[in-house]
């Protein structure tokens, strides 16, 4: 009987997993598809998801009634984050860049349940002339470097979960304020290492960010650098551009990351 009891407690646990990855890849997802993508019956899916859901760790859209992850699976990972490789392998080369520019260096991750960036580490600028941010702020994924480097990374199916619940509206004169026009951004960027912020989340303020990649090949980041704009246009930023994406290449590959030739 304990062991049948072992059993039964182990298979739950993998179904709760189940759920969660099919969940993490596939973004929001009706009954249906999550059963499919976590390969198990509906019924139990449902036990399961309503389970997570009033665990506080799902929520569901009351109009489509899709299910999504919350804030609180990144809360239970976040004390892990602090002290992950991700940090540790990127802390190096943002110090690094942070002394040779004396400029602001961001790294920042994508909450795609609220399609917002998430500052986790910072290299503060040495300028008196320079922007303001604390880790752990937030601001709206479409508005600014690093939300436009991952957004155009995003697997398809999981950037138009993402958008379909994406209110645009603007933060400067220069934000990007339709989906039609962020699209178009975003499958320029893919084709390249680099996204610009040109004063489109605060006024005065450019940015640019370079992805950074797992072993598994998702960028799980991005790395960012934010110059007032009356530095922007100068000569040097295209220097500076030039060793933020090698930096950012750096850390991927510190992070088993092979770049497909």
């Amino acid at each position: 009987m304990a062991t049948e009891a072992k059993v039964d407690n182990v298979t739950a646990v993998l179904k709760v997993m189940a759920i969660l990855e099919a969940l993490d890849e596939g973004g929001e997802s009706s009954l249906a598809m999550l059963s499919q993508r976590a390969v198990m019956s509906k019924s139990t899916a449902y036990r399961f998801v309503q389970t997570l859901k009033n665990l506080g760790y799902v929520a569901q859209n009351p109009e489509s009634e899709k299910y999504r992850l919350t804030m609180k699976v990144f809360a239970l990972g976040s004390s892990a984050l602090g002290k992950a490789d991700l940090i540790k392998m990127a802390d190096p080369d943002m110090a690094a860049l942070s002394e040779l520019t004396r400029e602001a260096v961001h790294l920042g991750t994508l909450d795609t349940s609220t399609a917002e960036v998430i500052y986790v580490h910072k290299y503060n600028s040495h300028f008196n002339l320079c922007i303001h941010t604390r880790i752990g702020d937030r601001s709206p994924a479409y508005t600014n470097s690093i939300g436009k480097a991952l957004l155009a990374h995003l697997p398809p199916a999981q950037l138009d979960a993402l958008l379909a619940n994406v209110k645009f509206e603007p933060r400067t004169q220069n934000t990007v304020t339709t989906e039609a026009a962020l699209r178009e951004e975003l499958a320029e960027i893919a084709e390249s290492e680099l996204s610009e912020d040109l004063e489109e989340m605060d006024e005065g303020v450019c940015c640019f960010a370079t992805p950074i990649f797992d072993h598994t090949g998702r960028a799980i980041a991005a790395l960012s650098m934010s110059i007032p704009s009356i530095r922007y246009h100068q000569d040097k930023t295209s220097e500076y551009k030039r060793i933020l994406v090698e930096a950012g290449r750096n850390i991927s590959g510190n992070l088993g990351y092979l770049a497909r030739r």
